[in-house]
């Protein structure tokens, strides 16, 4: 077995054992050894877990970054490979604040910049050389926070901040507290492949298990994860192919 796959092989096993009838045959593990390099580009929607609770919208950004993919096997109709990232996304979360209509307006946004590292199980199924495949991408991801800004128009004052659900006003002070997020990504994409490159279309969900903030039992929330759509392009050429 090709070391480096044998993630990527026990996913591919665990699909194909829930997809396959019983008997099916097919040639198993036919080598390949392909390396390709990319870049990848879109847009992020995110919303925060907290408690506790607060009312918000999706939080609209853009993430962009390089993608290196090394493609070791073809188990079964599976094209197995391993594929990681370095990518810049703007996440945090964007408040829904309702007041009374004889107060003025206030909105609050919160623009947390991370740098993401994904490290991905890749599935495809389809056409390698000239064509169009489907994949699946599962994996976990670490970030860091880069930089953090806070955009709010309004008053801000005692009485509107006491009209807030529960009273909930700790996160407009709260910086971002812990410099290491984690959690699992996953998404769907299908890729079209070509003699100038390879082209992706792709959506992702990304589940955060670490918090933003301290969640000890002096701190104020309990949780405060992020949970992110990610709705991306991207293109890679190959930089060498040895089947």
């Amino acid at each position: 077995m090709n070391r480096p796959c044998f993630f990527v092989r026990l996913v591919a096993m665990a699909l194909l054992f829930a997809l396959l009838p019983r008997g099916a045959a097919a040639q198993v593990g036919e080598y390949r050894n392909e390396l390709a390099l990319g870049v990848n580009g879109g847009y992020v929607l995110n919303r925060m877990t907290f408690d506790p609770t607060i009312k918000q919208a999706w939080k609209g950004g853009a993430t962009m970054g390089l993608s290196l993919r090394y493609t070791c096997e073809k188990y079964f109709a599976l094209v197995c490979a391993l594929q990681a990232e370095v990518n810049w996304a703007n996440l945090g979360w964007k408040e829904v604040i309702e007041l009374p209509t004889d107060y003025a307006p206030e909105t609050y946004m919160r623009h947390i910049h991370y740098v993401q590292v994904p490290l991905l199980a890749r599935l495809a199924y389809g056409k390698e050389q000239r064509g169009v495949m489907a994949y699946l991408v599962l994996g976990p991801q670490v970030g860091f926070p880069i930089g953090e800004k806070a955009v709010r128009t309004g008053e801000f004052s005692p009485q509107t901040l006491a009209l807030r659900p529960n009273r909930v006003t700790r996160q407009y002070e709260l910086p971002v507290e812990n410099n290491f997020d984690y959690g699992i990504t996953g998404g769907l994409g299908l890729e079209v492949n070509t003699r100038i490159g390879h082209f992706q279309v792709e959506g992702r969900y990304y589940f955060a298990l670490a918090d933003v903030f301290g969640n000890t039992k002096k701190d104020y929330f309990g949780r405060s994860a992020h949970g992110t759509i990610v709705v991306k392009a991207g293109y890679m050429i190959d930089l060498f192919r040895r089947n």
